[in-house]
């Protein structure tokens, strides 16, 4: 017999209203033991305000939270639950005393004394790599440091819920990559059940089990990262996401899961359910487009090769992003010995392909615009 899962946390009908504008609607959303779970969306989408809402730090208009099954506020009181959680927000709220004492704040406050506060403080400290700073003032600290210490304390708690308010938006990339990396090892070994919001789509692809995307207090899209960067709910995601090509077209022949598509002029095949006559939205993906030089096609298993002119060549990160007139606009990602081995430069032609499995496809019920 299966064993009910019960969440560690679970929200029902969350609403926020602030002065009779609705900003917060979601019905239902769940995090179970060990989950790591990031809210993902841009700046406004309600990501702070639900994260503050299931920490039960600012008021709901409607909706109840349950902590393991109990609702918090009747058969659980709010002080209990908050004291299961600790929260780590953008701007380290740190105290005017030394780190070892912000790390062990968390501690004295629940009645913890002695050596206990000292050693797991110290333990703390060790895991972020901050013993060093110990005897220092939390206000002499860099951002990084603060951070740091900021994550120490919460760890010192051992909370059953952790949550994350884009705890690296105000750092630079070393400091961020560096606590990303610790973060990780911490939570992943200390199994910390972890609520995390933050607008850096990669962020939540590297810590996350699951991934729900927010826009205007809603949730737009909820699942693992592999489904929610490869199989969008609909073209805001797949754009929020980083699909860099979103083409509109109408399905022009089926033939089992195989379709045909009619788009800007040109014939894509790909796979997928619709049916002949509908209109479609193709979500592509630029590292799944494949360039070579322009000529007669070399040997590849893509369904789909088109000739194009290299609109723009931009850096963006450890690669580049290439832009394509196709006879419709078409996005690639290419490494910098790609650049030089395809001599690419933005006027020249090259030959673009991709696979019809490679490609995401939306059904629409409204024709497109044009």
């Amino acid at each position: 017999m299966n064993k009910t899962i019960i969440p560690v946390l679970e929200s029902k009908n969350l609403q926020v209203r602030r002065g009779g504008t609705l900003i917060l609607d979601v019905p239902s959303l769940s995090i179970t033991e060990g989950e790591i779970l990031s809210l993902i969306g841009p700046n406004g989408a309600g990501k702070t305000t639900l994260l503050q809402v299931l920490a039960h730090l600012i008021p709901f208009s409607r909706g109840d939270v349950y902590f393991r099954g109990n609702k918090i506020g009747s058969n659980h009181s709010v002080i209990q639950y908050r004291r299961k959680l600790a929260m780590v927000f953008q701007e380290p709220l740190l105290f005017d005393t030394t780190v070892i004492e912000n790390v062990a704040s968390g501690l004295r406050i629940r009645g913890i004394k002695g050596s206990e506060i000292r050693d797991t403080a110290a333990a703390q400290l060790a895991r972020f790599g901050i013993s060093h700073l110990a005897d220092r003032s939390a206000k002499t600290l860099s951002g990084g440091e603060a951070q740091r210490t900021s994550l120490a304390r919460a760890f010192a708690t051992r909370p059953e819920i952790l949550f994350l308010d884009e705890p690296f938006a105000s750092l630079d990339p070393p400091a961020r990559e560096s606590i990303i990396d610790d973060l990780e090892q911490a939570i992943r070994e200390t199994g910390t059940t972890t609520f995390m919001a933050t607008h850096d789509r990669l962020e939540a692809i590297r810590l996350s089990d699951r991934i729900a995307v927010m826009n205007g207090g809603k949730i737009a899209q909820e699942g693992g990262p592999e489904e929610v960067m490869n199989h969008p709910a609909d073209e805001w995601v797949a754009s929020f996401v980083g699909t860099e090509t979103i083409l509109p077209g109408k399905v022009a022949e089926k033939n089992g899961s195989a379709l045909l598509i009619s788009a800007f002029g040109r014939s894509v095949e790909t796979v997928g359910e619709a049916a002949p006559g509908e209109d479609v939205v193709l979500c592509i993906r630029p590292e799944n487009v494949t360039l070579s030089e322009s000529g007669p096609a070399s040997a590849t298993s893509a369904r789909n090769v088109f000739m194009g002119t290299v609109e723009r060549i931009i850096p963006s990160g450890a690669f580049y992003k290439v832009r394509i007139d196709c006879g419709f606009p078409l996005a690639a990602y290419v490494t910098r010995n790609a650049i030089n081995d395809l001599s690419l430069r933005e006027g020249i032609e090259v030959t673009a392909s991709f696979k019809a499995t490679a490609i995401h496809v939306i059904r629409r019920k409204s024709p497109f615009y044009p």
